[in-house]
């Protein structure tokens, strides 16, 4: 895992507002620049660096938004897999019913133990090791349904119905691993960095545009605003540290669960 995955409790609110005191020291840094160089040449400060600004702040631009949009795509991609594992544990739960009572006795309450211990992986997060260490444990569980009902498919009052349980079983575990692999799937780290970059490179260039009294109020609002869109985009990475969350997704879990009865 990740550097970013292992703290993320921490610095899903350290580096933005790292970020935002950051920016607040570049903007009045580029202010006091500006002063300086009023002071020595007033006409030459007057130019200004309107190539330069319209570039970073282009690029900034493009870079928040092209974030944001794969956050939130990899955000609605998590929400539909809940879903989808949702309605797959409920078909299989439902094909046990074809299964010999004394073979699918078993086999429910091996299912019963798997959906609580996916329930408990995602409980565990932001602790990675732990909640990774919990997806061992359903993997295992796995195996001793998936044995079960092998077994159970075997026997020749059960080879009527392989067809219809085996499959359902073999859907429903794989979303163990879908949604482990889209878990651990976000971007390059750098990407992050040259974010973090152009942001303060843009403070130091909008501070070096700023003149006149009241320069506090547009200074922090444009700070502001930028960390706030960064930790949104965070959030929108690691989903269950945060504002933003998947509980009531997670609750189509906690309720195939208490249907298996």
């Amino acid at each position: 895992m990740g550097f970013f995955a292992r703290h993320a409790n921490l610095l899903l609110i350290g580096l933005p507002v790292a970020l935002l005191l950051g920016m607040i020291a570049l903007l009045e840094i580029g202010r006091r620049i500006r002063e300086r160089r009023l002071a020595r040449d007033p006409e030459a400060a007057k130019e200004g660096l309107g190539a330069v600004e319209a570039s970073v702040f282009g690029l900034l631009g493009l870079l928040v938004a092209f974030t944001f949009s794969g956050a939130a795509g990899r955000y609605d991609a998590r929400r539909d897999l809940i879903v989808q594992e949702a309605n797959s544990l409920g078909d299989a739960w439902a094909r046990l019913d074809t299964l010999p009572e004394e073979s699918s006795a078993p086999l429910r309450d091996g299912m019963r133990r798997y959906v609580a211990s996916r329930l408990e992986t995602y409980r565990l997060l932001p602790d990675v090791d732990a909640a990774l260490r919990e997806v061992k444990r359903s993997v295992e569980i796995q195996d001793e349904v998936w044995k079960g009902a092998v077994a159970a498919c075997a026997d020749p009052r059960g080879q009527r119905v392989t067809m219809l349980v085996l499959p359902a079983l073999d859907a429903a575990f794989d979303m163990t691993t879908v949604r482990t692999a889209k878990a651990m799937h976000h971007p390059p780290p750098f990407l992050f960095v040259l974010l973090f970059a152009l942001a303060l490179s843009s403070a130091l260039i909008a501070g070096h545009g700023m003149t006149g009294k009241h320069r506090w109020l547009p200074m922090a609002g444009y700070a502001v605003a930028t960390a706030i869109a960064v930790y949104t985009i965070l959030d929108l990475e690691y989903p269950r540290i945060g504002l933003i969350r998947l509980d009531n997704e997670d609750r189509m879990l906690v309720d195939v669960l208490e249907s298996m009865k």
